[in-house]
């Protein structure tokens, strides 16, 4: 395909460098989902194309539960992004997942309910995308090849058990995470993922371990202040491999650009309506989806 323009949605840690570091063209974009998180930055990086938002917003001020992913998936797409790195810090539901590992994971379980989780939810259009492989494989590959560039181990695959949140898991809701094959705990994979794939934009996500999610009990040993300071801690360290992973597989797609995948064409088979009857507003509405 002809050279990539990637999104780069930077979570916690990730987010608030980009914040810092990226100059560029400035976008304000409007959309009929609300404003996104803050303004889209269109640069170059590591002589890839991109366009970066910090999902949270500038200073972190979106709680997960309120980030406005429509608006998000929605003016990137109307920006002509194509593929989508994200990042998000995580807690580790498994021993050999440490802080300051990556994980680029291969699965989600959704545990999420208040959030506007789709698209297609207006009458008039009804639409099933296959959601099976949440992750594109393609990009996943190419996170993985960079690996070795990466000062720390980087696991292939991880289900990511994505909670409502704001607060953390109980001790009994970590362990029914684990019996259930969670390898990961967050709060912003989705409805992200798959809005990206109703999108049509192929997406992958870095996730960066900071601690151990309760089930494994801390070192007695040390405060509530000294445990906050270790996690700090492994989030900084963690958000610089973030950073130096992401890079090394933009500058991979810059060099030999992607080849086509089947999320590029997740709405082929996807829409189920008479297309003669969906009205013309919603077809204006979503434009930027439906336009192909």
């Amino acid at each position: 395909m002809s050279k990539p323009l990637i999104g780069i949605i930077g979570g916690t840690g990730v987010g608030e460098q980009l914040g810092a570091d990226a100059r560029g063209t400035t976008h304000n974009i409007d959309t009929p989902f609300g404003e996104p998180s803050a303004a889209l930055i269109e640069t170059e990086w590591e002589r890839a194309r991109i366009i970066c938002l910090a999902r949270h917003g500038e200073g972190h001020v979106l709680p997960p539960g309120i980030v406005p992913y429509r608006a998000n998936i929605w003016a990137l797409k109307s920006l002509g992004v194509t593929h989508i790195l994200a990042s998000g810090a995580t807690g580790s539901l498994s021993e050999e997942i440490r802080p300051r590992d990556l994980v680029i994971p291969d699965q989600v379980i959704d545990k999420t309910h208040r959030r506007a989780g789709t698209f297609f939810d207006a009458p008039g259009l009804t639409a099933h995308i296959e959601f099976a492989e949440p992750f594109c494989p393609v990009l996943r590959r190419r996170l993985l090849d960079a690996a070795p560039s990466v000062q720390t181990t980087v696991h292939d695959g991880g289900t990511y058990v994505c909670m409502e949140g704001p607060a953390f898991s109980t001790v009994a809701e970590s362990r029914m995470h684990r019996a259930w094959g969670g390898d990961l705990i967050g709060m912003t994979c989705l409805p992200e993922a798959r809005l990206a794939r109703e999108a049509e934009i192929c997406y992958a996500l870095v996730a960066l371990p900071t601690d151990y999610d309760c089930w494994r009990p801390h070192d007695p040993g040390k405060d509530r202040h000294a445990l906050l300071a270790e996690i700090i801690s492994h989030a900084k360290a963690v958000t610089a491999h973030g950073i130096d992973l992401l890079k090394a597989t933009l500058r991979s797609l810059a060099a030999d650009p992607p080849p086509d995948c089947p999320c590029r064409h997740a709405l082929e088979m996807a829409v189920w309506s008479d297309r003669k009857r969906i009205p013309a507003d919603l077809k204006a509405r979503l434009a930027p989806l439906l336009g192909r």
